[in-house]
């Protein structure tokens, strides 16, 4: 017996807003059901004394150390800005007083 029905697919394409012709409610019904079959499968696998994974290897952190570096200077940052005033990149103003 089918997972999910042709009614059930065109339900689904009308909460997503989707336009769907005849053939594709046939053809994605069969895909759907395709798909929550292979799902049921992986269900029926898991097993109790399996512990869950996130990943099929085990995974090592590659990130380097986090090291305290000094920044750049101030006026050499402004220097580079199109337009600074009292030490602070200026940017144009996007919001109005009232926002």
């Amino acid at each position: 017996m089918a997972a999910i029905s042709r009614e059930e697919v065109a339900h689904l394409a009308r909460l997503s807003r989707l336009a769907v012709t005849d053939e594709e409610l046939d053809r994605f019904a069969g895909q759907l059901d395709v798909i929550l079959q292979a799902v049921a499968r992986v269900g029926e696998v898991a097993a109790a004394d399996i512990p869950p994974t996130s990943h099929s290897v085990p995974l090592t952190n590659v990130l380097r150390d986090d090291t305290v570096v000094s920044g750049l200077p101030r006026d050499e940052v402004l220097a580079g800005a199109p337009d600074a005033a009292e030490a602070r990149f200026r940017v144009p103003r996007i919001l109005d007083d009232e926002a």
